[in-house]
C-alpha cells in the first residue's frame, strides 16, 4: 500500500552501498596498467588475417619444396613480406652491385612479367648462388615496398647498414700503400647527396666517407640507389662529433680541407692534394659550420659563374675528388 516503507526494494542491503572500501589502496592500480600494445591482426590466432598468413606460409613452403608451376629459377609468386626493419635497395644497378660485392642480401623482389636484360639475368644467378630468396610480386607491391622510388622492377632486401670506424678507413689506405683520402660531410641531410658523394668517392679512389650521427643523412635505401651500388664498396663511418674527429685526424697526420664559397684557395692545384687529406663538404645552404671551419687547415672553393649561387654537396665533392685524383696521378708519375 502507499507509504509502505517495507515494500520490496525499499531498503538497501547492507554492504551494497557504493564508494571506497577500507584497505583499497592500490586496488584498481592493476586495472590501470594496461595489457600492452595491441597485437597485429595476423598475430591473433582468432583473426582471419592470421589464417591467411598461415596459409600463405604453407603455400610458400610447398612452392619452395616442389617448385611453383611456371616459376623461373626458384622464384616464388605472390609472397611479399614485410621488411622487418631491413633496408630496401631499389634499382637494377644498385641491386646488382650489392650482389656482386657480396652484401648479405636476404631477398630479391622481382616484378611479375619483367622485361629481362643482362642485369636481371645476372641478378637471378647471383641471388641463387648467395641463397637469397627470390620473390615475384606485382609492380604495385614493389611501389609500396620501395616507397614509390624508381625500382625498375627489382628491389633487394638487405640488413641495416653497418657503419665502419674511422680507423678502418685509415687502415684501408695503409693496406693500399697510398696516402689516405677521406670525405667528411657537415650538415648534409639529403640521402641523395650522400649517395652522389659515395659514387664520386668510389670513382676517384677515396677510402671512405665520414658523417655525423646527428643532423646528417645516413645510408638509407635512397642513398643506396643514388650511389649506383657504390655504398657497397665505399665504407661510411658515423661519428658523434665531427669537429673532434677532424682534430683527431689532424693528429694522425691528415690535412683538413674544407669546401666553401669564398675560400682562401681553389680546388684546382690544391697544395694538399697529394698528401693525406680529408675533404669536408658543407651543406648547400649553410656551408661549413663554425667549429668545423675552424678545424680546417685550408678552405678551398670551386670557381663558378656568378649566375649560380652554389653547387650541391654531391657535385662539389665530385669536382674536388677529380682534382685530387689528377694531382695524385701527376705526383706519382714524376
Amino acid at each position: 500500500m502507499a507509504g509502505n516503507s517495507r515494500r520490496p526494494g525499499a531498503i538497501r542491503k547492507a554492504g551494497s552501498k557504493k564508494g571506497p572500501r577500507v584497505g583499497t589502496g592500490g586496488h584498481s592500480r592493476k586495472a590501470l596498467e594496461g595489457k600492452g600494445p595491441t597485437p597485429k591482426a595476423e598475430d591473433r590466432t582468432y583473426h582471419p588475417a592470421h589464417k591467411r598468413k598461415v596459409e600463405a606460409e604453407k603455400r610458400q613452403a610447398e612452392a619452395q619444396r616442389k617448385g611453383a608451376p611456371g616459376a623461373r629459377k626458384g622464384v616464388v609468386r605472390g609472397t611479399r613480406r614485410p621488411t622487418g626493419g631491413a633496408e630496401v635497395v631499389a634499382g637494377r644497378n644498385a641491386v646488382l652491385e650489392a650482389l656482386r660485392t657480396e652484401v648479405p642480401v636476404t631477398a630479391v623482389h622481382l616484378a611479375a612479367r619483367i622485361d629481362h636484360d643482362d642485369r636481371t639475368r645476372e641478378i637471378l644467378e647471383l641471388a641463387s648462388v648467395r641463397g637469397a630468396q627470390l620473390l615475384e610480386v606485382t609492380r604495385t607491391e614493389l611501389d609500396h615496398l620501395t616507397e614509390g622510388s624508381v625500382h625498375q622492377g627489382v628491389a633487394a632486401q638487405v640488413p641495416p647498414y653497418e657503419y665502419a670506424d674511422v680507423e678502418d678507413l685509415l687502415d684501408a689506405a695503409d693496406e693500399a700503400g697510398v696516402p689516405p683520402l677521406l670525405v667528411a660531410l657537415d650538415g648534409v641531410t639529403d640521402p641523395r647527396n650522400l649517395g652522389a658523394v659515395l659514387r664520386s668517392a668510389g670513382a676517384f679512389g677515396a677510402h671512405g666517407v665520414v658523417v655525423p650521427s646527428r643532423r646528417s643523412a645516413g645510408v638509407t635505401a635512397s642513398a643506396w640507389k643514388t650511389s649506383a651500388g657504390a655504398a657497397a664498396r665505399v665504407p661510411v663511418a658515423r661519428v658523434t662529433n665531427l669537429a673532434r674527429t677532424l682534430a683527431d685526424l689532424k693528429k694522425s697526420g691528415l690535412f683538413v680541407v674544407g669546401l666553401d664559397a669564398g675560400g682562401d684557395t681553389e680546388v684546382h692545384g690544391l697544395a694538399f692534394a697529394a698528401d693525406p687529406v680529408v675533404l669536408v663538404v658543407g651543406s648547400e645552404g649553410k656551408g661549413l659550420s663554425r667549429l668545423v671551419r675552424e678545424s680546417c687547415d685550408a678552405v678551398a672553393s670551386i670557381p663558378i659563374s656568378s649566375d649560380v649561387e652554389s653547387l650541391n654537396a654531391g657535385v662539389a665533392a665530385g669536382i674536388t675528388l677529380y682534382e685530387v685524383a689528377q694531382a695524385r696521378r701527376t705526383a706519382s708519375a714524376t
